[in-house]
């Protein structure tokens, strides 16, 4: 319980800086998160420009709302990325619906498809980046560096049952990016957890 108090307690006293319009605070929670943020919203555009934008905005939106985030719904972090995915999706919503009533390649389901598509790597990619490193760690060994379970545990220093472990959990906590995603209502977050 006391290590969920400390983060909290670190995004209540950022949301009261930021209302109280620290531009230090402002600049904390860029470093702290800007690249979670354009990450996020690169998954989901896969355009470097478009990212930037979405990535401003968020802050922007953060600066001018910061009353927006309610501790008592989750992390500071969970509700910067699901603002971010917000965003996100609605630009590409905006962007390739636009390209369609130009007569563009393609059709509204294809559209809704590339929506739930990008939903899903963008959560997937945020569990990554938010599941402890040790799970973390184990995930990249056996499937960016392609070892075997018994290999992960030699390279980590760990038993093998426990190199197991590391990789069934991460995997689990993997599966849900796309569970959450099916479960999620049209146009809202893909359970990042926060209210956005």
């Amino acid at each position: 319980m006391a290590k969920r108090e400390v983060p909290l307690r670190w995004d209540r006293k950022m949301q009261q800086r930021l209302a109280r319009g620290e531009a230090a605070a402002l600049g904390e929670l860029y470093d702290r998160f800007a690249s979670l943020v354009h990450g996020l919203a690169h998954r989901v555009l896969d355009d470097e420009r478009a990212a930037d934008r979405i990535t401003r905005d968020v802050f922007a939106h953060v600066w001018e709302h910061p009353d927006a985030y309610d501790p008592r719904q989750g992390p500071l972090r969970t509700w910067v990325a699901t603002l971010t995915h917000r965003l996100a999706v609605q630009r590409l919503r905006a962007t390739e619906t636009a390209a369609l009533a130009r007569g563009g390649p393609g059709t509204t389901e294809e559209l809704e498809s590339k929506v739930r598509h990008a939903s899903v790597a963008a959560r997937a990619d945020y569990i990554v980046q938010s599941m402890p490193v040790p799970l973390r760690a184990a995930l990249e060994l056996a499937y960016f560096q392609r070892r075997d379970y018994r290999q992960t545990a030699a390279d980590l220093g760990v038993t093998e049952d426990e190199a197991r472990r590391r990789l069934r959990l991460g995997l689990q906590l993997l599966s849900t990016a796309r569970e959450a995603t099916s479960r999620d209502t049209p146009g809202a977050p893909p359970g990042y957890g926060g209210a956005a």
